[in-house]
C-alpha cells in the first residue's frame, strides 16, 4: 500500500499553498490539475488512467497535479464546487475545464491541449485563456442575489461608524435557551504596548466571562473581509495595514446566566470609537485608557446581535454557543431534503452551511425517487395545484436525504430554510437557504420536517429501521468502551451482543469473500488472536450509517477523507482497522442469523425474542447477550433469558428438581394403584389368599387365609426385598423384574394358588415398573444427549465483510 501511494505521489505533484500554486503556473507545459478539498480528497479513480496516459504519451510537457482548494486563495471559488473538477493550465492560463471523472473526455482534452501547447511554444499559435463557465455563472448569481442586501448593510455600517449606532439585533432569531454572546478584538496597538493582561483583567472585573480566547495575526484578506463595510472610507488602506501589522487577540464574551445585554454592556465598557471623545466622555473606558487615535483605539466590540453572530462565524466557525443553565433545548432529529437541481448544483455548499450551523449529519443517502415514491411522500399535498409539478420535480433526478441532529433541530432547520415561497424568501430572508440556493421560483430547493412527529415519519421513509452487524476486532479491544460510546452517540441501539474468541474455522467462514486476497491468511490469524466483540445494531439506515461511521477500510485513507471516522481514530492498518460492518442489508440479515440465531425485532429496533440454545454459546462458552431491562437499550419479551441460565450448574440444578418432582408423582401414583388392587383382590371367603407379593411399590404382611404358610419368613423376605428395591430406585439402576420374580419363587415356595396369584401380581408390578423406569430414565437420556450436543457443537459461523 505504501509503495502504491508513493508511486501516486510521484505521478501527481501535490499543491497545498498559494506559493506552490503560483510557482506551478510559472512553469512551462500543460498542467492537468485535480482540484479537491480536504474532506473528500483527490479523485483516486483517475490515477491509473493518468499513469497510462503518461506512459503512452511520454511527453515531458505533460504534468499531473493535485491542488487543495482549502489552502489556495486562487481556488477559493472552487470550495464546495470541486467534486471532481479538472483544470487545464498552460503558461499560467486556464485553457480548459472538465467536470466529472469522464475518462474519455479528459483524454481527448489532454491530447488537444497538449498539441495546442506545442504549437504555442513553436510560435505557430496563441493560447486561448478561458473562464470556468460554472464559476462565472455562480459569481453572476451571487452578485445579483446579494447586491441589494450589501447596499443596505453598507449604509447601516456607515451610520454605525459615524456614531449613529443602529440596534437591529431584534431582526436575528436566536434559539430559545441560548446565551447571548459578543465578539471582542484586542487590536495590534494594545498588544504591542503590552496591555493585553490589563485589558483581560478589566473585562473580568466587570463580571464578563471569556468563553474563547485566541491570539492570531490577521491576513490581509481576513481584514478586508472583516471590515468590508469600511472599504469606501479614505482611511481603509491604512486600517488594513494597521490590523495586519501584528498579532491581535480575539475573544468571545458573555455574562451571567443568560448573557442578556452583553453586547451593549461591553460597548459601554470600551467607550466611544473616537479615542479623544472616549477620554472626554468616558475616561474610565478601555479605549480612553489604552487607545491612541482614530482606528488605533485598542479594542473592537460587536455592534449588534446580528454582527456578533457573523463575527463568531468568522473567527470561531466551530464554536457552539452555550445554553442558559437549566434551559438546554431538546436534542432532536429532523429530515433535510435537497431536491434534484439544488443537489446537482449546490450539494457541497448546502452541506457546509448545515455543518457551520452546528448540525450533525447523522444519516445521509443519495437516491432516485420514482414517481410513485414521490407521490407517497407528498400524499398530504395531493389535490393542490402544485402537486403534479412537485412530484415531477422530485422524480427528475437524484435527491439528497439527510438526517440532521441538533438541539431543537426541527425548528432550527426550518429557520435556516426560510419561507416556502422562493420569491418571498428572497425578499424577506435573503440569507436563508431557500433564497441563496434557489433554482426554480416555483419549487423551493430544500425541504424540512415541520414537527417531531413528521420528522420521525419522514426519516423512516428514507431511512427505514434496519439492523446491521458491527464487529470490534481484537486490535481494538482496549478501546471497546470508547467505540461503544460513539455507537450510542450516533443513535444506534445495540439489540444483541456477544464476546468470543473466534476459531480459525469460524474466521475463515466469516471472511470467505476475501479468500483470494493476498492478506487473507494474515487476516484470519489476526481475527483469531484475541477476543472479538460482535453486535447487532438497530437504527434507521443502519447498514449505510454504520459503514459511513467506520470509514474506509484503509485507516490512512480514512484519515484523509473521513478524519472523524472510527477507523481513522482507532485503526492502524488495513489488517488492524479496529472494526467491521456488514456490506448490505441482505448480508447483515444472513450474518445475524448465523451468529445470533432467529432474532426478531420490534418496530423501534429492540430484540423481541432471545436466540435459541444452540446459538446461545460459542465453542469457548461465551454467552450471547440480548439486552434486558436495566442492562441495555430496550426491554425484550418475557421469554428472554439471561446468559447465565444456560450454565452447567444451573442446568444440573433444574434437572435434579425435575427428577424429585417426577419421583414424588410416581410414588403417589403407585399408592393409589395399590389401594385399587387391594379393593379388587379382597374376597369374602375364609380361604382368601393375598395377591400382594414383594414389589417395588408396597409390601403387605396381612394374609387372612388359614392355609397360608410361613407368614413370618415371607414377611421378612418381603421387607428385605423392599429395602433392596428402594436402594435400587434411589440409584436409578433397578434390576430387571424377572430376576426378582425368580428369587421370590425360589425362597418363598408358596402354594399353587398363591404362586398363580403371585405371578399375576408380579406381571402387573413388572408392567408398572417398566413404565416408571421409562419415565425416570428419560431425563438421564436427554441430559446425556444434550451434553454430547454441547460438547460437539460450534458457534454459528459469520460470513463476509471487510
Amino acid at each position: 500500500m505504501a509503495g502504491r501511494r508513493k508511486a501516486e505521489i510521484q505521478l501527481q505533484m501535490q499543491i497545498e499553498s498559494q506559493e506552490e500554486w503560483e510557482e506551478l503556473l510559472s512553469k512551462e507545459g500543460l498542467n492537468v490539475i485535480d482540484v479537491y478539498q480536504e474532506w473528500c480528497g483527490p479523485c483516486t479513480g483517475m490515477v491509473s488512467n493518468f499513469k497510462k496516459i503518461k506512459n503512452e504519451m511520454g511527453d515531458p510537457l505533460l504534468k499531473f497535479c493535485t491542488a487543495k482548494a482549502d489552502m489556495i486563495d486562487s481556488l477559493d471559488k472552487y470550495r464546495g464546487h470541486c467534486e471532481p473538477c479538472f483544470l487545464f493550465y498552460a503558461g499560467g492560463c486556464l485553457v480548459a475545464v472538465v467536470r466529472g471523472a469522464n475518462s474519455p473526455k479528459i483524454l481527448r482534452t489532454i491530447t488537444e491541449q497538449l498539441k495546442q501547447e506545442h504549437k504555442v511554444l513553436d510560435g505557430g499559435s496563441e493560447r486561448k485563456e478561458i473562464k470556468d463557465p460554472f464559476i462565472a455563472q455562480l459569481e453572476a448569481k451571487e452578485k445579483e442575489t446579494d447586491k441589494e442586501e450589501e447596499e443596505e448593510e453598507e449604509e447601516m455600517n456607515r451610520l454605525r461608524y459615524k456614531g449613529e449606532i443602529i440596534n437591529y439585533g431584534d431582526t436575528l432569531e436566536l434559539s430559545e435557551g441560548v446565551k447571548e454572546v459578543t465578539v471582542a478584538l484586542i487590536k495590534p496597538d494594545a498588544v504591542e504596548a503590552g496591555k493585553v493582561d490589563q485589558i483581560l483583567e478589566d473585562i473580568q472585573a466587570a463580571g464578563i466571562e471569556i468563553l474563547k480566547h485566541e491570539e492570531r495575526k490577521l491576513t490581509e484578506d481576513e481584514v478586508r473581509q472583516f471590515y468590508t463595510h469600511l472599504q469606501d472610507q479614505d482611511f481603509f488602506e491604512d486600517l488594513v495595514k494597521f490590523m495586519t501589522s501584528g498579532p491581535s487577540h480575539v475573544l468571545a464574551l458573555t455574562k451571567g446566566k443568560t448573557g442578556e445585554n452583553i453586547i451593549d454592556e461591553f460597548r459601554d465598557l470600551i467607550g466611544p470609537t473616537d479615542v479623544e471623545e472616549a477620554k472626554t466622555q468616558k475616561p474610565e473606558s478601555l479605549r480612553a485608557k489604552h487607545g491612541q487615535q482614530t482606528f488605533m483605539n485598542a479594542l473592537h466590540g460587536s455592534s449588534s446581535a446580528e454582527m456578533a453572530t457573523r463575527e463568531l462565524a468568522f473567527f470561531f466557525p466551530d464554536f457552539v454557543v452555550p445554553h442558559v443553565d437549566g434551559k438546554a433545548p431538546k436534542l432532536q432529529r429532523t429530515l433535510a431534503l435537497v431536491r434534484p437541481e439544488a443537489f446537482r448544483l449546490h450539494k457541497e455548499d448546502i452541506i457546509a452551511k448545515i455543518r457551520e450551523s452546528g448540525f450533525k449529519v447523522a444519516m445521509q443517502k443519495e437516491m432516485q425517487l420514482t414517481k410513485e415514491m414521490a407521490e407517497e411522500f407528498y400524499k398530504e399535498h395531493e389535490g393542490q395545484e402544485y402537486f403534479d409539478q412537485l412530484v415531477t420535480n422530485m422524480s427528475s433526478g437524484p435527491v439528497l436525504a439527510l438526517g440532521l441532529a441538533r438541539d431543537d433541530a426541527v425548528e432550527g432547520w426550518r429557520n435556516m430554510l426560510g419561507p416556502k415561497e422562493v420569491n418571498k424568501a428572497k425578499e424577506e430572508a435573503p440569507e436563508s437557504l431557500r433564497a441563496k440556493f434557489a433554482v426554480d421560483d416555483a419549487i423551493n430547493s430544500l425541504h424540512g420536517s415541520d414537527s417531531e412527529d413528521t420528522a420521525k415519519k419522514e426519516l423512516e421513509f428514507f431511512f427505514p429501521m434496519e439492523q446491521t452487524v458491527a464487529v470490534i476486532k481484537p486490535d481494538a479491544e482496549g478501546t471497546k468502551d470508547e467505540i461503544i460510546d460513539r455507537i450510542h452517540e450516533a443513535g444506534f441501539r445495540i439489540a444483541a451482543r456477544k464476546e468470543t474468541k473466534l476459531s480459525k474455522e469460524i474466521a475463515e467462514e466469516f471472511y470467505a469473500d476475501h479468500k483470494d486476497k493476498d492478506y487473507y491468511n494474515d487476516l484470519i490469524e489476526h481475527m483469531t488472536s484475541g477476543p472479538t466483540y460482535l453486535m447487532v445494531l438497530s437504527r434507521e439506515g443502519a447498514v449505510d450509517g454504520w459503514r459511513s461511521m467506520i470509514g474506509p477500510t484503509d485507516p490512512t485513507q480514512a484519515k484523509e477523507v473521513s478524519p472523524d471516522s472510527i477507523r481513522a481514530t482507532y485503526g492502524e492498518s488495513i489488517l488492524k482497522n479496529a472494526v467491521h460492518g456488514s456490506s448490505d442489508p441482505e448480508h447483515a440479515k444472513k450474518t445475524i442469523k448465523t451468529i445470533f440465531g432467529d432474532l426478531k425485532f420490534t418496530p423501534d429496533g429492540a430484540a423481541l425474542e432471545t436466540i435459541d440454545e444452540e446459538a446461545e454459546k460459542d465453542e469457548e462458552g461465551f454467552a450471547a447477550e440480548v439486552p434486558t431491562p436495566g442492562k441495555a437499550d430496550k426491554p425484550v419479551s418475557d421469554s428472554t433469558k439471561d446468559a447465565e441460565e444456560s450454565s452447567p450448574e444451573v442446568k444440573q440444578q433444574q434437572l435434579d428438581e425435575q427428577r424429585a418432582k417426577e419421583e414424588e408423582t410416581r410414588q403417589e401414583t403407585q399408592k393409589e394403584e395399590t389401594k385399587e388392587e387391594e379393593k379388587t383382590d379382597e374376597q369374602p371367603s375364609t380361604e382368601e389368599k393375598t395377591d400382594e407379593q414383594p414389589s417395588t411399590e408396597q409390601k403387605t404382611d396381612e394374609q387372612p387365609s388359614t392355609e397360608q404358610k410361613t407368614d413370618e419368613p415371607s414377611t421378612e423376605e418381603s421387607k428385605q426385598e423392599q429395602s433392596k428395591e428402594e436402594q435400587q430406585e434411589e440409584k436409578q439402576e433397578e434390576a430387571p423384574k424377572e430376576e426378582k420374580t425368580e428369587e421370590s419363587k425360589t425362597e418363598e415356595k408358596p402354594s399353587e394358588e398363591t404362586e398363580q396369584k403371585t405371578e399375576e401380581s408380579t406381571a402387573q408390578g413388572e408392567e408398572k415398573k417398566e413404565e416408571t423406569q421409562s419415565e425416570e430414565k428419560a431425563p438421564d437420556t436427554q441430559t446425556t444427549e444434550e451434553s454430547k450436543e454441547e460438547e460437539k457443537k460450534e458457534e454459528a459461523k459469520p460470513e463476509g465483510g471487510d
